[in-house]
């Protein structure tokens, strides 16, 4: 993730978006009527590409209702195939974030969903698995974090922890062999076939890179670091 996309993660942190993945993956099951529905990586990646993008919460969930609405207006012989990823709703969610961005009244700050216990406990394990992983430097710098100081302001806390999640996957990357990027990418560009032609060049790139960064850290069984991934 990038220096300005973490800027705009974090701006979020006191808006109770901590729950962003979740939300979006229910709201997606609900749309479908189809009972439970597992996302795919893809999908996954999509996700975390509007979360890194800066994309509200409420655009996104709005936009799914949107491409759901359009999809149920077709004739029958027209709907024969389920809508099976989200990224069949990602022009709809585009156009949802454009229409908020002319400016939505601030929101009043929230208390974060979970205590400080929960962070170092967050942080504890996430160490382990480093070090675990014999990457006792990145382990130790997540160690190093004044977690009591740090807890009252979340802002500087994500970004600490977003800077070490950097060069872990800087490292993985590096690490990886062409073989396993060629792989990565295959899957990639095979789960994404029916749905470039709904997004632009900028969100095909941005998507790609949240992809192959989750199949290294799945690969390697390495957790991400952000606060968005501590369950309360």
């Amino acid at each position: 993730m990038g220096t300005a996309s973490s800027e705009l993660v974090t701006t979020k942190l006191t808006e109770n978006y901590f729950n962003y993945f979740t939300e979006i993956e229910e709201h997606f099951q609900r749309a479908r009527r189809t009972g439970l529905f597992l996302l795919s990586p893809l999908d996954w990646a999509l996700i975390e590409a509007w979360r890194n993008g800066g994309i509200p919460l409420e655009a996104v969930l709005r936009g799914i209702d949107q491409a759901f609405e359009k999809w149920r207006a077709r004739p029958p012989r027209a709907r024969l195939q389920m809508v099976n990823s989200l990224a069949y709703c990602a022009q709809a969610i585009a156009a949802e974030a454009q229409a908020m961005a002319s400016g939505v009244p601030a929101q009043a700050s929230a208390p974060p969903p979970f205590s400080q216990d929960d962070v170092r406990a967050y942080v504890a394990g996430n160490a382990a698995a480093l070090r675990n992983a014999k990457l006792g430097d990145l382990a130790a710098s997540l160690e190093a974090l004044d977690l009591d100081g740090l807890y009252a302001d979340l802002e500087q806390l994500e970004q600490r922890l977003t800077a070490i999640e950097e060069k872990m996957i800087a490292r993985l990357r590096s690490a990886a062999s062409d073989e396993d990027l060629f792989e990565a990418r295959r899957s990639f560009d095979q789960q994404l076939k029916p749905y470039r032609g709904k997004m632009s060049a900028g969100q095909l790139a941005m998507l790609e890179r949240q992809f192959l960064e989750r199949k290294l850290l799945e690969t390697q069984k390495l957790p991400r670091l952000s606060l968005f991934y501590l369950q309360p």
